[in-house]
């Protein structure tokens, strides 16, 4: 991957592409939520990633790719409803706290950083992936980051896809059984918007 800089301009951006394709999937995020969830997953992160905008691309935003990061995990935590709001914001701040005070990031320290974050998602939802949660989106998405961002959204929408064979055994869908069989998991499906958020600004 190129060693281009990355500014906090750069990742307002991102949170900025990803409230747009969540509000352009949300409806469906709902509908794979509604076979195996609460049906509330698309609203939530539509409500979420639309906090997320007013607060890191509206009015003094943050100065570092750090600070945006973290300014978006606490806005998640606070305005999404269920599980999502803890997990994605928990993803974002401790990505966002690994990444220092540094005005600029490589991709490499994205990446990096973003291991961190996906290494508390796990040890706050108790997951790994296989498990059929947002995990088996964000893992191969992050380790294909060392490729390019592109290779790497590609491989959270493959993990996505992967999700439908899987028996949840974490999460609301695990009280299903085998009846989650055959569904593909929203959390998953959503974390894999982000990366082709990520690729879309990259670009």
């Amino acid at each position: 991957m190129s060693e281009t800089a990355l500014d906090a301009a750069f990742f307002v951006r991102w949170m900025t592409a990803a409230a747009t394709v969540i509000d352009r999937e949300a409806t469906r995020l709902t509908e794979l939520d509604s076979a195996i969830g609460d049906a509330d997953h698309g609203t939530n992160m539509q409500r979420g990633f639309a906090a997320v905008v007013k607060t890191v691309a509206e009015g003094e935003p943050p100065a570092t790719p750090g600070a945006v990061l973290v300014a978006a995990g606490r806005q998640l935590i606070s305005s999404v409803g269920g599980a999502s709001g803890p997990l994605y914001g928990t993803l974002l701040r401790r990505a966002g706290k690994a990444l220092g005070e540094a005005a600029e990031v490589s991709p490499e320290e994205l990446r990096a950083a973003l291991d961190a974050g996906v290494a508390a998602v796990g040890q706050l939802g108790g997951s790994a992936p296989g498990d059929k949660t947002m995990l088996d989106a964000l893992v191969p998405g992050v380790a294909a980051l060392t490729t390019s961002f592109d290779a790497a959204a590609e491989a959270a929408g493959e993990g996505a896809s992967a999700t439908v064979p899987m028996q949840a055994r974490k999460g609301r869908a695990s009280y299903l059984g085998a009846r989650s069989i055959g569904h593909q998991d929203p959390g998953a499906t959503s974390s894999a918007l982000l990366f082709a958020a990520l690729a879309e600004v990259a670009k």
